[in-house]
């Protein structure tokens, strides 16, 4: 797998928890716990696309 094509998998599912993070948040009474959650994996995965971007420059 290349670095370019990781980083587009990477991208896709910092989406799709972004939009998870968004449902969960419109919800009338959100599971607050479940929302840090999704914060966490979305902060982790940008992590690891600022590391793939700085491995690659």
């Amino acid at each position: 797998m290349t670095a370019k094509h990781e980083f587009q998998q990477l991208k896709k599912k910092h989406a799709d928890l972004d939009e998870a993070l968004r449902r969960e948040e419109a919800r009338p009474l959100p599971d607050e716990a479940l929302i840090t959650r999704l914060k966490k994996q979305k902060l982790m995965l940008k992590d690891e696309m600022a590391a793939l971007e700085s491995s690659a420059a």
